[in-house]
């Protein structure tokens, strides 16, 4: 348990976000695309006229304040290769898996006080970014990645951050941009990633960790690394905005 904990507090310290403010941005962007009338109506009355692209980052914005302490641990999961997610040690503070599950279910209630059901709302456009992120379900080795450090584009990094916001970076869009040009999925696919579980998302990011960690020795990375990756970044903002858009149906559609 102790290590457990050691390993949460190291991985605040890193100060690890998902996607970064272009990549949340582009999953509450693609979600917009997707709401039904019903629910598009019922955000309006949580959000007003601020839209789901410009909320996604809030929860990476309290961090500095000591009033949300309680959530740091809440971006992420340790789900090392070959362990189920029923028989990790759970964090006592709680885990991306667990919050996210808790927030939709308190948010399908419908009697949450409105400033409490806002924060509730926030929490869950940005944890449902940072899941997709594959290095927010972390070995347990290395934070996530904080500490493979690495060089992107002959500049120090860590292969957190390459994920963050070095790769979306580099292509230069802004989120309205980036989301236009992937916002193209089949009516097949928007069934199958809606109808996935949070573990499910949970266990296509770990899959991905072989793909991330694979690194020339020098761990010096750029186009190549770019290349044969982007593709994967696109699909996980992608599927994040549509499962965003299928839960928030739920609640509110």
């Amino acid at each position: 348990m102790k290590k457990l904990l050691c390993l949460g507090c190291l991985f605040l310290y890193t100060q690890s976000f998902g996607w970064g403010l272009t990549g949340h941005r582009v999953v509450g962007e693609i979600a917009t695309y997707y709401l039904s009338p019903k629910a598009k109506k019922n955000l309006q009355k949580i959000l007003g006229d601020t839209s789901l692209a410009v909320v996604s980052n809030w929860m990476d914005e309290i961090r500095s304040n000591p009033a949300y302490e309680y959530a740091n641990d809440w971006h992420w999961v340790t789900l090392p290769d070959g362990v189920s997610y029923e028989s990790v040690e759970k964090n006592p503070d709680g885990d991306i898996i667990q919050i996210i599950q808790r927030l939709v279910n308190e948010l399908k209630t419908g009697d949450l006080p409105l400033a409490k059901e806002s924060e509730h709302l926030k929490m869950l456009v940005h944890l449902v970014g940072d899941i997709h992120q594959p290095l927010h379900v972390g070995t347990g080795e290395d934070q996530g990645g904080n500490q493979m450090e690495v060089e992107f584009f002959w500049e120090d990094s860590n292969l957190h951050r390459v994920w963050d916001s070095d790769m979306i970076d580099s292509k230069k869009y802004s989120y309205t941009e980036l989301a236009a040009a992937i916002n193209h999925p089949s009516k097949a696919q928007i069934q199958a990633w809606q109808s996935s579980t949070v573990e499910v998302w949970a266990d296509e990011s770990r899959k991905l960790r072989q793909q991330v960690y694979a690194l020339p020795e020098d761990r010096e990375i750029g186009y190549e690394y770019v290349y044969h990756n982007w593709s994967t970044v696109e699909q996980r903002l992608l599927q994040a905005g549509i499962r965003l858009a299928g839960l928030l149906n739920e609640i509110y559609g």
